[in-house]
């Protein structure tokens, strides 16, 4: 808030900046007249005698000691508890509210194993009692309350798994399938993937199958659709676990989204019936939304085309499977990535452009502005339109959570209060929290908040910084000169943005993805403008769309996403660097503790998040990267032999599993293997040992070597029986046989088998490069008492020891 200042010395029209927390400021203390004390009539008085000038040596010393007695320890004391007095004032307990519950929900997440629900119920009533009893006593009060809030984050958590339930695929297997589709994705392939309920199995006819599952097809009939009820036979595989301990977890996903397998069909399948009318209320409304979802779409790549038409349908409907991979790949790269997925981005950007075109039209009728709150009738119908943009999207995580904390802000507008404050944003992740708990562990909650809270702290903090000065009123200027003005505060706000949001979120993204994009600053800066015409556009042809008068505004959109693309392209062939490897984790934890010290707290006590931050910094690299990682099926090994380069088993490795294992282990190139025959005498499997270090794999009769920068020797195996060949010089042996055992009995040598995978998940391997005599030390991925996302791994059969199932004389079904 700005007001006129009326002092003399700003002159007329100067301007005072006004904080709201300078209403919770303390008062300034008035200092105290010396006492009046006479002097003792034997002493003379201090004007009788003249004193020597001090030296400098003594200055300093008095300079030093007053300095010392300011930071005394009491007064240390008293004033971090005044500021602590004035933070509860200024309301900081209720922003800690979240923070409480989502470290219940970390904690709960990080359990090894899974707790009965009288644990957290337990806890919750013993905190609650505690908190009751210790009403009297307010900081002991505070410290029970943030327990119980801990508390209920871990019992939240629990809920939202026992409601979740998901029944999940445990073994691979080959069925017909009758089911109801759910939704349709084409994708970049030419194939289009479904979602489907299943109704029933045959041939063989499935025990524990899932609920639903997501297949794909080469082709499907025309007239197929959401609701649409369809037979075919479909191979179906379970989730799959982390590619790598630590990472990306694709079960514990697919549990809370009620996904239960996956796969693809072997044949086409075919429509049984497109009659929706068995349907439930819910899912034929649910239906009729992905039918009209999908004919958006199709409208807009029809009209747009090509890549350009892809992205518009994302932009607008949220279907994204149709863009192609260099396009989404250089995104990445230059971080502008967030674009396409549907955010608080642009939701902001279709609110604030129904905001603005409303106010727009109020302020052609004076009268009426002055008469009705047009400013909350434009709020009324910018929550309303993004509620509509949110179904039509998809209803997807990312998006219904930027529509709470947007609906948050428009209803405090609706009440009068400030939209953009730290408070609307604890209630928007208060509420984000008790409806998705597992959200809190996944990149997409931790990187909006963390941006948001950063960018309103920032920007509060500014408004401090400014509060009480006295600004002389700007001087006309020609209209050239405010142009230029107005580009340069938009382009300075704009880089200012994306340098606190990216700060604030890159070890998120570190972390998550292993990834950093070291030119989003400019490509921010260059496809922003673009973006928010491009949003304009999409808002315009979405009003005009029903009317048949959108081909102008669809036109202008795909020329400007055409300019986007190209700009993303251009930054991303120069970019430097993209995969930074692992870091440590408590340096995340350091860093996410600084965040929210500085973001929440409005006195002198951010300072304390510097200690944090500099400790996080510090700990970045304190992990050790693998030697070697094996995948859950043990058919990939994968080890880095110097030079960027990273060794691999298999000629036709998978692309997911090494892409992510390059930015892991800080890696540019695949090296795929050199296969030999029988009768190829170049390499001898009997002298293994004269593999120079940092070999790659060596392939001859089931049986691949490869040597580490370090020494130690690797070998592959598919068959048991060929297990004994490296136990004579093998330090790590992976067998790729679900019968294998420990055929070397030496502790020297670590043999990895194919149940054991199965069982606990992708490994990594460490070896020790001090000591040869010291055994290689190995991480699974879910190692430990299984959690519910992960009880189905013991029931698959190569857990169990058992080869893949072989239905005799089976032909798939048409």
């Amino acid at each position: 808030m700005t007001g006129r200042g009326r002092g003399s010395d700003g002159g007329e029209g100067a301007i005072v900046g006004v904080s709201e927390r300078s209403l919770f400021a303390t008062p300034p203390a008035i200092p105290l007249p010396p006492p009046l004390v006479a002097a003792p009539a034997t002493q003379p008085l201090q004007t009788d005698l003249p004193s020597p000038a001090p030296s400098s040596v003594v200055r300093g010393i008095v300079r030093v000691r007053r300095q010392i007695g300011l930071i005394s320890m009491p007064r240390l004391h008293h004033g971090v508890a005044e500021a602590a007095e004035l933070e509860l004032d200024r309301g900081v307990a209720f922003l800690l509210v979240p923070v409480c519950l989502a470290v219940g929900v970390v904690g709960y997440f990080s359990l090894a194993s899974e707790p009965d629900f009288a644990q957290p119920i337990a806890v919750v009533m013993l905190a609650t009692a505690f908190a009751f009893v210790s009403r009297s006593w307010p900081k002991t009060h505070l410290c029970f309350m943030a327990v119980l809030l801990c508390a209920l984050g871990l019992l939240a958590a629990k809920v939202e798994t026992w409601r979740a339930g998901t029944r999940m695929l445990g073994s691979e297997i080959s069925t017909q399938l009758t089911g109801r589709v759910v939704s349709l994705e084409g994708m970049e392939t030419g194939r289009v993937r479904m979602t489907i309920d299943v109704i029933s199995t045959a041939r063989p006819k499935l025990r524990y199958a899932p609920e639903r599952v997501r297949l794909s097809a080469r082709r499907i009939p025309p007239e197929m659709t959401a609701g649409s009820l369809i037979t075919g036979y479909a191979k179906l595989l379970p989730p799959t676990g982390p590619v790598r301990p630590d990472s990306y977890d694709f079960s514990f996903e697919s549990y809370f989204a009620g996904i239960g397998g996956s796969g693809f069909f072997l044949g086409n399948p075919t429509v049984v019936s497109a009659d929706d009318g068995e349907m439930p209320l819910s899912s034929r409304l649910f239906s009729s939304i992905e039918n009209a979802r999908e004919a958006i779409a199709d409208h807009i790549r029809g009209s747009i085309g090509g890549a350009e038409g892809e992205i518009a349908a994302a932009l607008i409907v949220g279907v994204r499977a149709g863009i192609p991979n260099e396009i989404n790949e250089a995104m990445r790269r230059t971080g502008i990535y967030h674009i396409i997925s549907i955010s608080g981005l642009h939701m902001a950007l279709v609110a604030g452009t129904i905001m603005g075109l409303l106010r727009g039209t109020f302020a052609l009728f004076p009268g009426l502005s002055a008469r009705r709150p047009v400013k909350k009738y434009a709020a009324a119908a910018a929550l309303f339109s993004i509620a509509a943009y949110l179904v039509i999207s998809g209803v997807v995580v990312a998006a219904e959570r930027s529509f709470i904390m947007l609906a948050v802000m428009l209803f405090a507008v609706l009440f009068d209060r400030a939209a953009l404050t730290m408070r609307n944003l604890a209630i928007s992740a208060i509420a984000v929290i008790l409806v998705s708990p597992h959200e809190v562990v996944g990149p997409s909650f931790q990187m909006s908040f963390a941006a948001t809270a950063a960018l309103i702290g920032a920007y509060a903090g500014l408004a401090d910084h400014r509060a009480g000065k006295t600004r002389p009123p700007p001087p006309k200027r020609t209209l050239p000169g405010l142009l230029t003005r107005k580009f340069l505060l938009a382009t300075g706000g704009l880089a200012m943005t994306s340098i606190i949001a990216g700060s604030a979120t890159a070890l998120f993204a570190i972390w998550h993805f292993q990834r950093v994009s070291p030119l989003s600053l400019f490509a921010n800066l260059a496809v922003m403008p673009i973006v928010s015409v491009v949003m304009f556009l999409a808002v315009a042809s979405a009003v005009l769309m029903p009317f048949g008068l959108d081909w102008p505004a669809l036109y202008l959109m795909g020329k400007g996403l055409t300019a986007m693309i190209a700009v993303s392209a251009w930054i991303s062939e120069r970019s430097p660097i993209d995969g930074v490897g692992l870091i440590s984790q408590q340096s995340v934890l350091l860093v996410t503790v600084a965040l929210v010290i500085a973001t929440m707290a409005t006195t002198w006590l951010r300072l304390a998040a510097l200690p944090f931050a500099l400790a996080g910094l510090l700990t970045v690299s304190h992990t050790r990267p693998p030697d070697v990682l094996i995948s859950e099926d043990a058919r990939l090994v994968a080890l880095p032999i110097g030079n960027g380069e990273l060794a691999v088993n298999r000629e036709r490795p998978n692309q997911f599993a090494t892409d992510n294992w390059k930015r892991a282990l800080v890696s540019e190139t695949i090296v795929k293997p050199e296969m030999f025959d029988k009768t190829d005498r170049q390499f001898d499997i009997a002298s293994p040992t004269d593999l120079p270090q940092g070999s790659p794999f060596y392939c001859r009769e089931g049986l691949c070597l490869a040597r580490h920068p370090s020494g130690a020797i690797i070998a592959y195996v598919e068959d048991r029986k060929n297990t004994w060949k490296a136990c004579a010089f093998a330090d790590l042996i992976v067998v790729n046989d679900v019968t294998a055992y420990d055929a070397c009995h030496n502790p020297l040598v670590l043999v990895v088998t194919k149940r054991q995978l199965a069982r606990k998940g992708s490994a990594a391997v460490f070896f020790d490069p001090r000591s040869a005599t010291t055994p290689a030390a190995i991480e699974f991925a879910v190692d430990g008492p299984y959690r519910p996302w992960h009880e189905q791994r013991k029931f698959s059969r190569e857990a169990r020891g058992l080869p893949p199932y072989k239905r005799p004389n089976s032909k798939p079904a048409q």
